[in-house]
């Protein structure tokens, strides 16, 4: 496999995992990370990972550089992130090529998921002139009363191996334009997608003469640089995407130190498919949301959730569909399905499936571990649909892998939705139905109970003008479009005595 295009990227043999932006920084007790793709398992770079005390630095270089950015005004700090996505346009194929080199997800995918930190650095440049706030009519007389929103400072954006760069996108430009800097702890097992992507905003910064700090790298483990960004109470803001575990333990860390937190965690996501579905529509939309970057999205389709009427003949489509997939490798534009992220995702595609055996269960296509010559290493697998009970211990967990549990219903659509529901996790959800009555159900109070709820569409894939996220054990957060702005900011309400007199509210008196 040719590995050379990367160093266009700024990718060296041996690179610095610690960055405040124009200066790089090697620790002589770091530890060095072996990154292989897990494409073919063969070695791509190493990297140097960050130490606490490199953190410190950094972290004390971003608050210097916070005095300076938050005092630009946002429409010229949404001129910076302008050139950042023409730059990342310019670098547009590469960048992509790199993340499926990294990540595994395919090629089409590491494009487009380079094409969204674009588009939000996009959505982002025109956000920098609306930043809006509000005007009150106050009660007392020559008196004025509005809020604003000022940045929180320091921004933690703690990202996962899934999208390594994508997410870091949605916080790090929205908080860029707010006035705030950020700190990226990327993913440990995919590093090198965000040091190419800090390379690439540094150049950015220094052609405009900025300083060192707005946007900064750190990649180490947890315990020695994560822990230390949840505890840091000069962070302003954690930005955290992973597992219930994860989030559950960086909400009670910044909870205690009165800090704010955007979490967005697991998903357990379900596709409901009425008896009045239009199935040429729901088929595709099940097989994408379910094997798209081998299962491995927060948004991944988890449970289908099908009337009796209809129950057989999706089973049967779905079985078709899943034998038509090309697996291999994913820079064969060609295949569906590229490998898993590593042995330990293995493992838990193996464990899932035996628990659904165990839980009774009933396999009807995949669940393979694929070995031979089309498939370069130990990481790839066939997609696995089971029949199944929502009650079932393995279907209520979130499995980080292409396994597809099919549940049947009867009755009416609010049964299924009861289904649906009955789950710890609430991200993503869809139904397919040609009945509005059916469709205006499960986007009421009463329906989905999900942060996300589309109709005719997947559950994967959401665009970046919409808030992104989700509620229960997803954690509450909300990154990316609409107003998701306002966490990355401080309210305040202002408000103005231009008479001559001291008013007091709610009429009371107090002479002296």
């Amino acid at each position: 496999m040719d590995l050379t295009f990367y160093q266009d990227l700024g990718i060296r043999e041996e690179n610095s995992g610690c960055s405040t932006g124009q200066k790089w920084i090697t620790s002589k007790k770091s530890k060095v990370l072996d990154i292989r793709t897990p494409i073919d398992g063969s070695h791509i770079a190493s990297v140097h990972t960050c130490m606490q005390n490199d953190y410190n630095e950094v972290r004390k270089q971003a608050q210097r550089a916070f005095e300076v950015w938050r005092n630009i005004p946002a429409p010229k700090r949404g001129e910076i992130v302008r050139q950042i996505g023409l730059r990342l346009r310019e670098n547009k194929e590469k960048l992509g090529k790199l993340v499926t080199l990294e990540m595994g997800k395919s090629l089409q995918e590491g494009y487009g998921e380079v094409q969204e930190m674009i588009d939000i650095c996009d959505f982002a440049v025109g956000l920098s002139r609306q930043l809006y706030g509000y005007t009150m009519k106050s009660e007392r007389p020559e008196h004025r009363m509005y809020d604003q929103y000022h940045p929180v400072g320091i921004v933690g954006i703690i990202t996962s191996f899934n999208f390594p760069i994508a997410v870091y996108g949605w916080n790090a430009m929205i908080a860029a334009v707010c006035g705030d800097v950020s700190i990226w702890k990327p993913s440990s097992k995919v590093p090198l997608t965000a040091i190419a992507t800090q390379k690439i905003i540094a150049q950015v910064l220094k052609d405009n003469d900025l300083p060192e700090g707005i946007f900064s790298l750190v990649i180490g483990s947890g315990r020695e640089v994560g822990e230390t960004m949840l505890e840091d109470k000069e962070v302003g803001l954690i930005s955290i995407t992973g597992s219930v575990r994860v989030g559950r333990h960086a909400n009670e860390v910044v909870s205690r130190r009165f800090g704010k937190v955007i979490c967005e965690l697991g998903g357990n996501n379900a596709i409901i498919v009425s008896d009045k579905a239009d199935l040429q529509l729901a088929v595709p939309a099940i097989v994408f949301g379910a094997v798209g970057t081998a299962g491995q999205r927060c948004t991944s389709t988890r449970r289908v959730i099908i009337h009796e009427d209809v129950y057989d003949t999706v089973k049967k489509s779905l079985v078709r569909a899943y034998k038509s997939l090309k697996i291999g490798t994913p820079l064969d534009e060609k295949n569906h399905v590229g490998p898993l992220i590593d042995a330990d995702a293995v493992r838990q595609f193996e464990d899932a499936i035996r628990q659904a055996r165990e839980n009774g269960g009933n396999v009807i296509y995949g669940g393979q571990v694929l070995k031979g010559k089309h498939y370069p290493s130990d990481n790839y697998v066939r997609p696995c649909i089971i029949e199944a009970d929502n009650a079932m211990p393995i279907v209520q967990e979130e499995t980080f892998a292409p396994v597809l549990y099919l549940i049947k219903y009867s009755g009416d659509v609010e049964n299924a939705i009861r289904i649906q529901n009955d789950v710890r996790q609430g991200l993503a959800s869809a139904i397919f139905t040609r009945d509005m009555r059916e469709s205006e159900i499960f986007l009421s109070c009463r329906g989905s109970d999900c942060g996300i709820a589309n109709v005719n569409i997947g559950t994967s894939g959401a665009e970046i003008g919409g808030a992104f996220g989700g509620e229960k054990e997803t954690g509450g957060g909300r990154e990316s479009g609409s107003d998701a702005w306002k966490a990355y900011m401080r309210r305040q309400t202002n408000t103005i005595n231009w008479s001559k007199g001291m008013p007091l509210a709610q009429g009371i008196k107090f002479n002296i």
